[in-house]
C-alpha cells in the first residue's frame, strides 16, 4: 500500500506531468513571468467554467477577500456578518481594514452560516454578508440572497473550499458557488480542489463596474499604467501558476468526481455508526468534498487524531478554535458571543484524507483504523 497522504499533490502531478512541464517550460521560454496571455487565457477559461461574466485573478484567496471588501467601498466602522466556524482568512481581512466582523452561528448539519441567525445580527452599520462554503458544501444562498436584497446588503462569497460546486435554486436555476453573490472569492492553495503549485486566487462578478474596480485595486489602483485612481495593492497571479492551473481546470470535474467517489466509500462504511455523524449532503447543492469531515459523538476526537497518526493515517481538525475565540478578535468583543453549534463542532470535528488519488486499499485501511478506535 502506498503511504497515505492528507492530500497527494505529487501523484496528481505525475498524471499530468507532460502537460504541466511543457506549459511551465513555455512560460520560461517566453520570459513573460508577470501577466500576459497565459494569465488572460486562464482567467477567461475559469470565467466560462463558472458561468461568470468576469474573473479577476490575484495572488491568493486572502487577497481576494480583502480586494472584494475594498471594491465594495466598505469603511472602518462598517460591519460584516460572517460565520465564526471558518478559516481565519475570512474574517482577518475585515479586521485588517478596521471593519467589524459580526459572528453568527452555523447550521449543525451543513456547517455553513445559518440564515436564520443572520437577520438578528443586522444593524444600521451592517454592509455585507460573507457566507463560507465550508468543506466543499454550499451555504443556503437562496435564503441569504433574499435577506441581502431585503436589507440592501452586499454578499461576498468565500468559495475557497468549494470551487466547482453547483447550487440549485427552487426555480430550477443552477449556478456555481462564487457566482451568486455580488463578488465571489476563491483560493488556489495547493491542497484545494483546483490547486496551484504555489499560491493564487481569483474573484468573480457579473457587475462590469465592480470588475473594473477589482482589476484596479489588485494592480495598485491603476486605471492605466502609472495612473493610480484608487488606493490598491499588489496582488497578481503568477504566470507559471496560471499555466498550471489552466491544465488542472480541464480536469476539475474529474477531480470532483474522484473526491465524491471517495466520500461515498466513507459514507457507506460509517453510516449507521451511532458514534459518528457523516457529512450532510444538502439536496440544493452538489458537495465537492474539499474535506471529508466527521463529527464524533461521545468519543475522544483528539484521541482519535493521535491514534491515527500512530497508525500512519493523517487527519486534521478544521478548526479547533473558532474565529470569535481567537485572541486577534478580543478587541471586537469576540468572547461575548454565544455560538453553541460552532463551539460544539470545534470540539468534535475531524477530517480524514480525501483527494483525487485516494484508492480503495488506502481507504479500507483508514476506515479500519477509525472504527478500531471508535468501537473500542
Amino acid at each position: 500500500m502506498r503511504p497515505i497522504q492528507m492530500v497527494d499533490t505529487k501523484t496528481q502531478y505525475l498524471k499530468i506531468k507532460t502537460e504541466v512541464d511543457t506549459a511551465v517550460l513555455g512560460v520560461m521560454e517566453s520570459s513573460q513571468f508577470i501577466g500576459g496571455k497565459t494569465v488572460t487565457a486562464f482567467s477567461d477559461d475559469l470565467a466560462v467554467y463558472h458561468g461568470s461574466k468576469h474573473c479577476i485573478p490575484c495572488a491568493n484567496g486572502t487577497d481576494a477577500l480583502q480586494i472584494a471588501m475594498m471594491a465594495l467601498g466598505l469603511k472602518p466602522g462598517d460591519e460584516v456578518i460572517t460565520p465564526s466556524f471558518t478559516y481565519i482568512a475570512t474574517v482577518e481581512v475585515a479586521a485588517l481594514l478596521h471593519i467589524k466582523p459580526v459572528f453568527v452561528d452555523v447550521d449543525p448539519s451543513s456547517f455553513c452560516i445559518d440564515p436564520a441567525k443572520i437577520e438578528k445580527a443586522i444593524t444600521p452599520r451592517t454592509k455585507a454578508i460573507i457566507p463560507v462554503h465550508l468543506y466543499g458544501q454550499a451555504a443556503d444562498m437562496e435564503k441569504i440572497m433574499a435577506i441581502a436584497k431585503a436589507h440592501n446588503l452586499f454578499v461576498i462569497e468565500d468559495n475557497a473550499q468549494a470551487i466547482g460546486c453547483d447550487y440549485f435554486f427552487s426555480d430550477g436555476r443552477r449556478l456555481k458557488t462564487g457566482t451568486i453573490g455580488h463578488i465571489g472569492c476563491t483560493s488556489f492553495y495547493p491542497s484545494k480542489n483546483l490547486g496551484a503549485f504555489g499560491d493564487g486566487g481569483a474573484m468573480f462578478t457579473h457587475d462590469d463596474e465592480l470588475a473594473v474596480k477589482l482589476h484596479m485595486i489588485a494592480s495598485h489602483g491603476q486605471s492605466k499604467r502609472y495612473y493610480h485612481d484608487l488606493v490598491g495593492c499588489n496582488s497578481r497571479l503568477d504566470t507559471i501558476q496560471a499555466a498550471i492551473l489552466n491544465i488542472k481546470l480541464r480536469n476539475l470535474d474529474e477531480y470532483i468526481t474522484a473526491r465524491r467517489k471517495a466520500a461515498d466509500f466513507y459514507d457507506r462504511t460509517f453510516a449507521g455508526n451511532k458514534n459518528i455523524l457523516i457529512p450532510f449532503r444538502d439536496s440544493n447543492n452538489r458537495h465537492v468534498f474539499h474535506q471529508y469531515t466527521l463529527v464524533l459523538q461521545d468519543r475522544d476526537r483528539d484521541g482519535l487524531n493521535r491514534y491515527l497518526a500512530e497508525q500512519g493515517v493523517p487527519s486534521m481538525i478544521y478548526y479547533p478554535v473558532p474565529a470569535h475565540k481567537q485572541k486577534m478578535f478580543d478587541a471586537f468583543g469576540g468572547n461575548s458571543y454565544h455560538l453553541p453549534v460552532t463551539d460544539w463542532l470545534c470540539e468534535r470535528v475531524i477530517s480524514l484524507p480525501i483527494h483525487t488519488e485516494l484508492d480503495e486499499e488506502q481507504q479500507e485501511f483508514i476506515v479500519s483504523r477509525v472504527l478500531e478506535f471508535i468501537n473500542n
